[in-house]
């Protein structure tokens, strides 16, 4: 499959994650610049690295990264270039500029930037069904590709690939050349991965990149490991 022959991905995301905020912000300039079309998709930070015993997030009144795609998914009803919007707004938000987005009257200041009704926020939470859009998403990506993080690139000869992870994405005709490489990698039935490990300077600096991120989150990071 050729790039020039893709015109369509799904992207899985959690608004949470730094790592798929930067290769959204990829994604988007590929499409700037091949007219791709982007569907954004949830997965569930919280769900997936979820402690043994602990609650769902979803059976939690407010969950950071779950609430705030539950906003999402009321928003999406509406269209998908209104959560892509929203997306861009609220990534920009947490993980350029600190802001804590997962604080319910900050993410509601902020939907007001995005021309929003004061209670959109309200709205989504009391909005049982939207717990069943987030879910949905989640539960079909872990189902049926085996989904284990984000972000999550799927694509219509219905191969899937976590990555590329990218900090910071690259632009321009590089992030062309990237596109390519990936998309020449769906080629492959039994390609599995490639990783390449982190020196400690790559953790400095991307540590540095992820300040803002690291500021404003409030909670400790859980990951299991990757099967």
């Amino acid at each position: 499959m050729q790039a020039c022959e893709v015109e369509h991905v799904d992207f899985y995301f959690d608004l949470m994650c730094p790592y798929a905020y930067q290769t959204s912000k990829w994604i988007r300039e590929v499409r700037a610049r091949t007219g791709l079309e982007i569907s954004w998709r949830f997965f569930s930070l919280e769900e997936i690295n979820r402690v043994e015993g602990k609650k769902h997030p979803w059976e939690r009144e407010w969950s950071y990264g779950w609430s705030q795609m539950r906003v999402g998914a009321l928003l999406r009803r509406q269209s998908m270039e209104l959560l892509d919007r929203w997306y861009e707004l609220m990534g920009k938000a947490f993980h350029e500029d600190g802001i804590p987005t997962q604080q319910p009257a900050e993410h509601a200041r902020l939907l007001g930037e995005l021309g929003q009704p004061a209670d959109t926020l309200e709205r989504a939470i009391a909005d049982a069904s939207t717990h069943d859009d987030v879910r949905h998403d989640h539960d079909e990506v872990v189902g049926t590709y085996g989904a284990y993080g984000v972000p999550v690139l799927v694509f219509p000869n219905d191969r899937a690939f976590f990555g590329p992870v990218v900090a910071p994405p690259p632009r321009g005709d590089d992030a062309i050349r990237l596109w390519e490489l990936v998309v020449g990698l769906t080629e492959f039935p039994d390609f599995y991965e490639l990783n390449q490990p982190k020196r400690v300077e790559d953790k400095l600096r991307i540590a540095e990149l992820f300040e803002p991120y690291l500021r404003a989150r409030t909670w400790k990071t859980i990951q299991h490991p990757a099967p």
